[in-house]
């Protein structure tokens, strides 16, 4: 694989000491045109790398706040498609920030394999995050991806064993995505001290950076798992701040884009003191 947006944002933050913070929103929450504008101005709010969405109807792995975040998406009209478009509208304003899919195989199986990957390199994705192909369906999509230049990110669990970290390891590229804790997205805590023991485990197996995900909700706990990882990674703390932000119907308010932002630059601020 050649160099990516991700390997070279990670080593840039090597460089000054600190790990990155990684945001993710749905795409398409609650329309397409709010999300955009929220992607649109992460990066000055502090984010690294943005993990965008792919709302889909059967989401196993997310907690409460993300499924309602891809129920709304998909009630407006979002599709792969959709998704696609908005990371090229992106690219037109920020040709460096990394841009990694995150979401389920099903919608890209229907799309095709070859299709998605051709639009998806030529908008600018950076990498993919396909939480229900485990490495024993490589050849799905993690090799094709790997072929176009287009990470693919794996995720560890406190359950992956050491007879199963190097299959895991094995053909993934950008980063490691250390799941905190057991169960789903948006929920308990994660423990600083285990969760840095785990990152250093894995860090013994693989050259690559690792980002720790799952229950970061504050810039205190983004500062104290930072400490420890190379990348803390915030999703439902985001989504939820964005919910609460909506009308009764659902729809984006004046608060919307201004809260999400205002929680990524607090957020931002906790990531990096993880580095002084």
């Amino acid at each position: 694989m050649k160099k990516t947006r991700i390997d070279t944002r990670f080593a840039e933050l090597k460089e000054k000491g600190r790990p990155a913070l990684v945001t993710f929103v749905m795409a398409g929450d609650p329309d397409y045109q709010t999300s955009l504008d929220i992607i649109s101005g992460l990066p000055a709010a502090g984010a690294d790398l943005i993990e965008v969405g792919m709302p889909f109807s059967d989401p196993m792995a997310d907690g409460p706040a993300i499924q309602k975040a891809g129920q709304r998406a998909l009630a407006n009209g979002q599709t792969l498609k959709k998704t696609l478009k908005l990371v090229g509208e992106f690219r037109k304003v920020d040709k460096t920030t990394p841009i990694v899919l995150m979401g389920y195989y099903n919608p890209i199986y229907n799309m095709g394999v070859e299709v998605f990957i051709k639009k998806a390199k030529s908008v600018g994705v950076d990498g993919l995050i396909i939480v229900d192909l485990p490495p024993e369906a490589d050849d799905e999509l993690c090799l094709p991806a790997m072929e176009a230049d287009i990470s693919f990110i794996r995720l560890t669990t406190p359950t992956t064993d050491d007879k199963r970290l190097p299959t895991v390891l094995n053909n993934t590229s950008g980063f490691v995505y250390y799941v905190s804790i057991t169960g789903i997205t948006g929920a308990a805590a994660p423990d600083p001290k285990k969760v840095a023991a785990s990152v250093a485990h894995i860090k013994a197996k693989t050259d690559l950076p690792v980002a720790v995900g799952f229950g970061v909700r504050t810039a205190e706990q983004a500062e104290a798992i930072g400490r420890g990882a190379d990348g803390v990674v915030v999703g439902s703390a985001i989504v939820s701040v964005l919910e609460a932000s909506l009308n009764k119907k659902g729809e984006a308010t004046a608060k919307t884009v201004k809260n999400v932002l205002k929680l990524v630059k607090e957020l931002a601020k906790g990531v990096a003191k993880a580095g002084s």
